[in-house]
């Protein structure tokens, strides 16, 4: 132990160490210079392509964002083929997708192209883009969630749609959306005759949400599945 406190005492305070510590560091550069260019040029690379490709991206966006533009105005004119797939000059929704698939502007053409084939009923599409589309916002995730369950709803295909209306409903729960997706999955499971579950779904409306506007519903429907109603 004394010897070890003895060298450190050294290092820190006599010059002829430190220089000596200072010369063999020297001597390490000098027989591993092309080790020691080799790393650096490998870091110079490293955050010059950082930063090339955020500029990359950063243009990408740009531009996506300029394409939703028309492909938006066609999907609130409900001219869906459209805005699907674009009119010659402006990209449609799938086009965008595929081409800027890293941008967030190609995630939200992700969930507009799902909403867009839900509506003309081609429901296997429509959750494949919802599917594609991601988002950490409140609101519009838990909404593709709900409107994957919505496609099964439709295809009758009642214990599918119940487990999204759960995935939308458990999504950041919140008593704005939550009690009408917990509505969703209840009818889900009174479809699948499964009223255990339906009733589950109502009872965490009636005392979580009892401030919506599905509570008063939520009462009622359960009370339909009592035993003895």
């Amino acid at each position: 132990m004394a010897k070890k406190q003895e060298h450190k005492h050294e290092l820190l305070e006599n010059p002829e160490v430190i220089r000596e510590t200072l010369v063999g560091a020297e001597n390490w550069v000098e027989n591993n210079a092309k080790l020691f260019i080799g790393i650096a040029v490998v870091l110079v690379i490293a955050v010059a392509g950082y930063f090339g490709f955020q500029y990359w991206k950063n243009g990408q966006e740009e531009e996506a964002q300029r394409e939703m533009f028309q492909a938006v105005y066609y999907f609130e004119q409900d001219s869906l083929n459209l805005a699907l797939n674009g009119d010659g000059n402006a990209l449609g929704f799938r086009t965008i997708a595929d081409d800027y698939g890293m941008t967030d502007a190609a995630k939200l053409a992700n969930f507009y192209a799902g909403v867009a084939y839900l509506k003309q009923g081609k429901f296997e599409l429509s959750r494949l883009h919802l599917e594609d589309f991601s988002s950490n916002d409140l609101l519009v995730q838990a909404r593709a969630y709900s409107l994957i369950g919505d496609t099964y709803m439709e295809e009758e295909k009642y214990e599918d749609a119940a487990k999204f209306y759960n995935k939308a409903a458990n999504y950041k729960e919140n008593k704005y959306f939550s009690p009408a997706y917990l509505m969703k999955e209840a009818l889900a499971y009174e479809k699948l005759n499964q009223n255990d579950k339906a009733r589950e779904a109502y009872d965490k409306i009636i005392n979580q949400y009892w401030e919506s506007s599905e509570f008063q519903n939520a009462r009622k429907f359960r009370a339909r599945l009592e035993p003895n109603s």
